[in-house]
This record gives C-alpha cells, structure tokens and sequence, in this order.
C-alpha cells in the first residue's frame, strides 16, 4: 500500500475542498492518505510518503500564499529530488500564471510531476472534483 501525503493552505476553504477531493482520489485507489495542513508539514516528513500532493491558492500577485505555506515549501524543495508529487490550488483572478511558476519550481528541484496541476476558479466545480480525484490517483 502506497502512502500519501495531501499538503495544503487554504484561506478559503476552496483549496481545502481540493484537498479533501485529492486525499479521496488516492484512498479509492487503496493509498494511505495523511491530509496535514502546511503549518504542520517539515522537510524530515518527506521521506515516510511515496507521493505527495502540495495545495495553494494564487494570492496577491499570482504567488504561494506567502507567510505559512511558501517558508514550508521552501524548506521542503530542497528534498523534493526524485519524489512523486502533484500540485493544485485555486484562485480569483489572472490566468494561473502561479501554478506555472510552481511547476517550475517543482522541476527545477528534481520533482516528479505524477499528474497535471489542476486549478480551481473561486470554488472546485465538479470538472475540478473529478480532476482532484484524478490527481490523487496517479499518486497512489
């Protein structure tokens, strides 16, 4: 059984919602699931999973929401290499020029991209469900 991780920040409760979609995706393909909110996620806890699923909105200017979960994942990227990982998250505005930032990031750091990002406009509709849940699947 595959163990997986959902780490998110959601300010509100859209990425969250995508969270919880994504952790869903990944346990009806039989993974472990641990959904742990960024505050709460170190470097030192990369290794106990075999893939990890990292949510965000684009906040101010298209960035990482940028006092609890950019410091996380900054500190996180340099143990990325090699690791199975997917990204998703939401936002209001722009054209998700974030989550191309982020998915460069992620490649530049020697992450393996399990899936293609998903974004959510505002609230996840159901196309952004079933991609969340698709999403987790591929990391099972």
């Amino acid at each position: 059984m595959s163990k997986v991780a959902v780490v998110y920040w959601s300010g509100t409760g859209n990425t969250q919602a995508m969270a919880d979609m994504v952790a869903e995706g990944a346990k009806e393909k039989g993974a472990e699931v641990s959904v742990i909110e960024a505050g709460n996620f170190t470097p030192d806890q990369v290794s106990a999973y075999d893939g990890i699923a990292f949510g965000c909105p684009a906040m101010g200017d298209e960035v990482l929401e940028e006092s609890e979960f950019d410091p996380m994942f900054t500190d996180v990227e340099t143990v990325l290499s090699g690791k199975k990982i997917a990204l998703f998250g939401s936002y209001g505005w722009g054209d998700g020029q974030w989550m191309r930032d982020w998915e460069e990031r992620c490649q530049a750091a020697g992450a393996e991209l399990a899936a293609d990002s998903v974004i959510a406009n505002d609230a996840p509709g159901d196309e952004e469900a079933e991609q969340c849940r698709n999403l987790g699947a591929a990391l099972a």
